[in-house]
């Protein structure tokens, strides 16, 4: 497997390590929900060296990303403008979701899935040839995520005496440089914070200072059960290459204008949405003791009519949470077979927690 620059400080740290995509990963530090709690109500950081950053470089490097993107880089005007979009295959499948960093016409930085950076890179290349497009992948590079409420204070304490003045006012989901550390207030928590992009020979050091400064170090349990109650996808559980974005619940990060603009799956997604989308991906909130996992199989009068794709145990709610796909037309009540059983369960609308409260 392999291992980012903080490994041995995990180990160290005496952390439960587990195989994440051939990484070597945390899963926990000791205790998973006590971890859950640090994010929502002060700080936590999890090592996400694992996820690639790509750099696009190119005069016709915008032209391209709106033909590979279903959301639309045009959108940015503002440079460290963040824009969320998936990457889509020619049937409308989603290859990958992602984020795309706008630094100028000609430089766009992108963060992508660790479990897919093999297929994004050879994809991305090949969509690339024809736009003289320079691609980077950026592994001299290493990412620490700070989040929750008091993330972004702490952070400062750790980067420098002057990384308050230079950082405090940037807006949510935007980027930028303090010298050769790259800082970008986005996250996979529901919460406030930063994700850092920091050299990787200077990422050791950028984790003990913010250990100093309070912050407390997380596994991708809680960031698991972080994201599940903000309501945001996992690559791989709530969609992928067979699954679009109109049944993952992500048609808002479809550009549909410019109608001229010829993204890669466009015509397919059209073709989905003239014929009408025949499933959707909800939140559901198990009636009672028990817990959902995925592909457990979603009943509606007596018949099975979806599954599970997401589920977990919701610290901050104290019950269990999942997401499901399920036709158009559900109610607001379905069962869940849950070990022979049958389940109650409430249909919502995600995402069910944020900044600590619950949004049901």
């Amino acid at each position: 497997m392999r291992k980012t620059a903080l490994h041995d400080l995990h180990v160290s740290l005496n952390a439960r390590m587990v195989d994440f995509g051939g990484w070597d990963m945390p899963i926990n530090y000791g205790s998973q929900i006590d971890e859950h709690h640090q994010v929502r109500n002060d700080a936590g950081m999890f090592d996400v060296s694992h996820m690639t950053i790509v750099d696009f470089k190119g005069d016709k490097v915008k032209t391209f990303l709106q033909h590979l993107l279903a959301n639309d880089v045009a959108r940015l005007k503002d440079s460290g403008k963040a824009l969320y979009s998936c990457m889509l295959n020619q049937e409308g499948g989603v290859i990958d979701d992602l984020i795309t960093y706008y630094i100028n016409d000609n430089f766009y930085r992108m963060v992508v899935n660790a479990s897919t950076r093999e297929k994004d890179l050879a994809w991305m290349t090949k969509q690339a040839k024809s736009y003289a497009v320079e691609i980077s992948e950026r592994n001299d590079y290493a990412m620490i995520a700070v989040q929750g409420p008091n993330a972004r204070a702490k952070a400062h304490l750790a980067l420098g005496e002057d990384a308050a003045d230079k950082l405090d006012d940037m807006a949510a989901f935007y980027i930028r440089d303090y010298g050769d550390i790259s800082v970008a207030r986005t996250g996979y928590t529901g919460e406030d914070g930063y994700e850092i992009m920091v050299p990787e020979k200077d990422v050791s050091a950028l984790w003990s200072r913010l250990l100093e400064a309070g912050v407390k170090p997380c596994g991708l349990g809680a960031r698991d059960t972080l994201r599940l109650e903000a309501g945001m996808n996992l690559y791989g559980a709530d969609m992928d290459e067979t699954i679009s974005p109109l049944q993952a619940g992500l048609s808002w990060t479809v550009a549909w204008e410019p109608a001229e603009r010829d993204f890669i799956g466009r015509q397919a997604l059209e073709s989905e949405k003239a014929a009408g989308v025949k499933l959707k991906l909800v939140g559901l909130v198990l009636e009672g003791k028990g817990v959902l996992r995925n592909h457990q199989k979603v009943i509606v009068n007596g018949i099975e009519a979806g599954e599970v794709t997401s589920g977990s145990f919701s610290p901050t709610l104290n019950q269990a949470i999942a997401f499901a796909r399920v036709p158009m037309n559900i109610g607001e009540i379905c069962q869940i077979e849950i070990r022979g059983k049958q389940l109650n369960a409430r249909v919502v609308k995600p995402p069910f927690a944020r900044n600590g409260k619950s949004c049901l």
